[in-house]
């Protein structure tokens, strides 16, 4: 196939890019900056200068590309620069899904987050309804997803991968990484909320394999949704950090997700299907 693909610098698209090559895809990485043009030529694709915020551009980008999908997995999450984030969500995302349409590209794959469902018990499947009744901030970030997702659903064929939260290299959860920072300055307390996890490899591997499934959002997480109270002081030991302060409660919505849908519909299989020991396993190659 002839892949377009937007985030291809950051944890996930380092991991997607030369994967997609190996198994005999053109791939046409979108970046802002020139001066990674040589990272994405090294991945074996061939780079593309564009500022998703500039519609013209990415119109032109996709436009000479002529990909048979588009796969959006931009952020800003490495530089935690939270509107800058909510703004790609929702311009950045309305570009490319525009441009693909624009250009008959019948196929796209977009990079969401499993912890946007209504408050409820147990883990949440795709059935769950967003919750855009949250306040704020909460409100604002759900918002965003959904003008994310309502964009992308607009393409013909599209797979929304709403993934867990993600560790391992690259990550905020790596050694080194912000967590890390968070914990060991004591900023930390471990509640009874619940996350779930997914390893960054894994959420590359099934975006590979999403260019062959059905359209719908589909949780990509681990197989273990966690309190607090259990990952957290898994994950500080992982780190060499002091365990963080225990403190009971937690909000509605922090409910993690099921990936019944990927495991069983779709036959995923993660490499790293616990945080239990996935944590353990991501911070030994860190070190």
């Amino acid at each position: 196939m002839n892949i377009f693909v937007a985030g291809c610098t950051g944890a996930i698209g380092r991991r997607m890019v030369p994967e997609l090559v190996r198994r005999g895809h053109e791939v046409t990485g979108m970046i802002r900056n020139p001066d990674q043009s040589e990272l994405i030529e090294r991945m074996g694709a061939r780079a593309v200068i564009a500022d998703v915020f500039d519609r013209e551009a990415v119109f032109k980008a996709v436009e000479q590309a002529r990909p048979e999908v588009v796969i959006h997995q931009l952020t800003s999450l490495s530089t935690r620069n939270f509107a800058d984030n909510a703004r790609i969500r929702i311009e950045g995302t309305r570009n490319l899904a525009n441009a693909a349409l624009s250009s008959g590209v019948k196929r796209i794959l977009a990079q969401s987050i499993s912890w946007v469902y209504e408050p409820g018990e147990g883990p949440a499947s795709e059935a769950v309804p967003l919750d855009l009744g949250a306040p704020s901030p909460r409100k604002e970030t759900v918002a965003a997803v959904h003008a994310l997702e309502s964009a992308a659903a607009e393409v013909p064929e599209h797979v929304i991968l709403r993934y867990g939260m993600l560790y391992g290299p690259g990550t905020w959860y790596e050694r080194g990484g912000y967590m890390d920072e968070v914990i060991r300055g004591g900023q930390a307390t471990a509640t009874d909320g619940v996350a779930s996890f997914v390893h960054v490899e894994d959420a590359a591997m099934a975006a590979v394999a999403a260019l062959e499934w059905p359209s719908g959002p589909v949780n990509i997480v681990d197989d273990e949704p966690a309190k607090g109270t259990e990952w957290l002081p898994v994950f500080a030991e992982a780190i060499g950090a002091q365990s963080p302060e225990i403190t009971q409660g937690g909000s509605g919505w922090e409910r993690g997700a099921s990936n019944a849908k990927a495991r069983k519909e779709y036959g995923w299989q993660p490499f790293y299907p616990s945080w239990r020991t996935g944590f353990a396993l991501s911070m030994a190659s860190k070190s």
